[in-house]
């Protein structure tokens, strides 16, 4: 059995064939658009090495009858507001009946956003939250334009996931849409398309996925769907543990690179079992200083140990999975407590310095105690409050500044002792 048969069965049980992935499967696109309409608006990020891939991907939808009204840039780091303004005017003007993004997270972000200001109206405020395109949808009558989502880097999971996150650049502070009716109908990812992707990009994305199979498995305890999470956070976490360092070695790794693929894929499959919380939570306040995945990466460890007293199922789990990799001792599984969290996120912390990865805030350049003071304010936000109540320990709004302030403290100094655990 090759080293991905494990993940490869997880995705098709979570998408079945209606997930498109692969080395070398970027033609398929042009197919997979057509069963849905036969006038597009491609909504396409420029990078490096992107427009051979941008060319096939104009040829295959021209030789399977599909037309391209307009061809409109992607979306900045982080989707900001005024990109996705942009969008969905572009969607107001052309009308298509199939809508293809090609891009990074923040991109598909936009673009499932787009389609809701377009179908919709109104502005984005009246969206973030659970469920509310939903109602709005139903209440209307109206149904949103099949979106065709490629994929172009190892990270998000957005092409898989009910999830758009759009940032306010001007305060600093990203909201959140989570919603199944913005599911892209088709998502495709081709994972050569990532090779050329630069060292930082890799290990961001790489580390979003891990983020996303912990906070999921951490929340998950105790519930139905955790025999399920565990298997899915599991392989997911292995593949970036095993194969991360492999390819920043070796960049042109095209096995590594479809490992890490196939791992945030995973992590996507594991945000549509379950939600994630406090990291997500307070990247979220981090826009200005770190990219999304660098910004989960370095404050899970420390979320960990607040956790912990919650957690030893996932946590014994985790921490074998460091130690088979050689980043933690094989005893680390007998700990307790609050010492197996302590444990377990040392592990996480020496993976991290291995790859070169910042491990403290106060490291971060830009990073001031101001970014506590906003992330302790956004916390208290209701338009975020799935996060607090998905943490494996509740939180509610009058605990953020003690509890929270702590874990935040202690991610700024590195020191994981001043996490205070609730009593």
């Amino acid at each position: 059995m090759s080293d991905f048969a494990t993940a490869g069965a997880l995705l098709r049980q979570f998408k079945g064939d209606a997930y498109v992935h692969g080395q070398g499967i970027l033609p398929r696109v042009g197919a997979v658009a057509a069963r849905h309409g036969r006038r597009a608006v491609l909504v396409a990020d420029a990078f490096p090495g992107s427009e051979p891939f941008r060319a096939r991907l104009r040829q295959a939808l021209s030789e399977n009858g599909v037309t391209l009204a307009a061809e409109v840039s992607g979306a900045a780091p982080n989707a900001p507001r005024e990109d996705l303004d942009r969008i969905a005017a572009a969607f107001r003007k052309e009308g298509p009946d199939v809508i293809i993004s090609f891009g990074g997270g923040s991109t598909i972000d936009c673009t499932k956003a787009a389609e809701v200001l377009r179908t919709l109206g109104g502005g984005i405020d009246g969206y973030f939250g659970t469920g509310l395109v939903a109602q709005a949808l139903a209440q209307s009558g109206k149904t949103l334009t099949p979106h065709v989502a490629v994929q172009t880097a190892a990270s998000s999971g957005a092409h898989l996931t009910k999830y758009s996150n759009i940032t306010d650049v001007h305060s600093g502070q990203k909201k959140l849409i989570v919603d199944m009716a913005i599911v892209p109908a088709s998502p495709v990812f081709d994972y050569a398309v990532t090779l050329d992707a630069p060292r930082t990009l890799t290990a961001d994305g790489a580390l979003d996925g891990i983020s996303h199979c912990l906070e999921v498995l951490f929340s998950a305890v105790g519930k139905p769907e955790y025999e399920k999470v565990a298997a899915v956070a599991a392989e997911g976490i292995r593949l970036v543990i095993t194969y991360l360092p492999q390819v920043l070695a070796s960049p042109g790794d095209a096995e590594g690179r479809e490992a890490l693929g196939l791992a945030t894929d995973l992590g996507g499959y594991a945000i549509m079992l379950g939600g994630t919380s406090g990291p997500h939570l307070t990247s979220f306040s981090l826009v200005d200083v770190l990219s999304h995945g660098r910004a989960c990466g370095l404050l899970n460890p420390y979320y960990m140990v607040f956790f912990a007293p919650a957690i030893a199922e996932p946590l014994r789990m985790v921490g074998s999975l460091f130690a088979q990799a050689g980043y933690a001792d094989a005893g680390i599984t007998a700990l307790e407590g609050r010492e197996l969290g302590m444990g377990v996120a040392g592990a996480m912390i020496a993976f991290e310095q291995a790859i070169g990865f910042p491990t403290r805030l106060q490291d971060v350049p830009g990073f001031s105690d101001a970014h506590i003071i906003r992330a302790l304010a956004a916390a208290k936000d209701p338009q975020l409050k799935m996060k607090l109540e998905n943490m494996p320990i509740p939180m509610t709004a009058d605990m953020v500044d003690v509890h929270m302030g702590s874990v935040l403290v202690a991610a700024k100094t590195g020191d994981l002792s001043l996490v205070r655990n609730v009593d």
